[in-house]
């Protein structure tokens, strides 16, 4: 649909385009054969201008370097009607118009009327992307913000009782210290782990240091559930303090690797989380050990990864990149994350 959106909408603005350089400027004159050559010549240079400067300049380079996309604008303008002026000039202006061959080839005049008339067109072509991308926009903030009052409403909800069992695992904490440090530890875990739901999960933005923090908790407290049979590692190669994500991105990722591999598993079975930051690109790598003929559905890791990727689109678009690769007894899930 989209993309039979944007055919047909370049195949009405071309043709008007074509109509008015012809029809309107011919009635005018009443030349219409004249007129019609003169079309034919005004709508490539314009049709090929507009679409580098909306989808190549814009598009493309000048949210990486404006100093770019400008002097590449203008200079590809000044190419494109370069050509035009040289075929008009010794090639149409000879055989249909006589008469516009007494002004010099370099006519000031003429080059600011053709730049004018050039850059008119193209804005008013790329008038018609800026408004979708806005309109697009402001969905998408509409629908963070629907997400976000339905998140807080249910979470609301959902406090009174958590709030209740975290006070009650720190009164059992304190006595299991002093009997079994062992359950003790467990309770610890369990009890970060709903600390950090309670009070973090609100928030917009979370230190990634405090997200890890999250996730240790929650593979502690799997491994007192799978003990021997599990093993599992968790690597930061880099500093990450400063840096902040959107909370409970990541834990989908590492239920997954339970879910679909660990629990499937007759013998042993491991867990591998490589954190890494490259200038401005934090990648997590989140791997595991599965059964041969153990497939997460649809190769995509189930409901999980589905709302971890409509999260991904959401809070970070175009600064996301996610790679699932499921081989025979492994599976794996690389993200990455421009970070600022």
């Amino acid at each position: 649909m989209k993309i039979n959106n944007e055919i047909l909408f370049n195949l009405l603005f071309w043709t008007l385009y074509f109509l008015y350089q012809w029809l309107g400027l011919a009635s005018l004159y009443t030349d219409y054969d004249k007129y019609f050559i003169n079309a034919c010549m005004a709508l490539p240079v314009s049709f090929l201008f507009s679409l580098l400067a909306v989808h190549v300049f814009f598009k493309r380079i000048y949210h990486k370097n404006k100093k770019v996309a400008l002097a590449g604008l203008i200079l590809c303008s000044f190419l494109l009607l370069l050509a035009r002026r040289y075929i008009n000039y010794y090639i149409v202006y000879p055989k249909y118009f006589p008469q516009a061959t007494w002004m010099p080839f370099f006519s000031f005049g003429k080059i600011l009327t053709e730049f004018v008339n050039l850059y008119t067109i193209t804005g008013l072509y790329a008038l018609y992307y800026f408004i979708r991308s806005w309109y697009r926009e402001r969905n998408r903030v509409q629908e963070l913000l629907q997400q976000k009052t339905m998140a807080e409403l249910d979470l609301l909800k959902a406090q009174v009782q958590p709030h209740f069992i975290f006070n009650m695992l720190n009164n059992i904490y304190a006595t299991a210290l002093k009997t079994s440090p062992d359950t003790a530890a467990l309770i610890s875990h369990l009890s970060g782990f709903l600390d950090y739901s309670l009070y973090n999960s609100s928030q917009d933005k979370v230190p990634l240091t405090t997200e890890i923090d999250y996730l240790k908790n929650y593979i502690e407290l799997q491994k007192s559930r799978y003990g021997g049979k599990l093993d599992v590692s968790l690597n930061i190669y880099n500093e990450i303090g400063g840096l902040t994500i959107v909370p409970l991105l990541l834990l989908p990722l590492i239920e997954n690797c339970f879910k679909h591999g660990v629990a499937g598993s007759i013998g042993k079975s491991w867990v591998r989380v490589d954190v890494s930051r490259q200038d401005a690109q934090l990648s997590i790598k989140i791997e595991n050990s599965k059964e041969e003929d153990d497939q997460p559905k649809a190769d995509s890791g189930g409901i999980g990864l589905a709302n971890v990727r409509k999260r991904l689109d959401l809070l970070y678009p175009d600064a996301h990149e996610i790679k699932v690769i499921n081989e025979l007894a492994t599976y794996l899930v690389i993200l990455k994350l421009k970070i600022k």
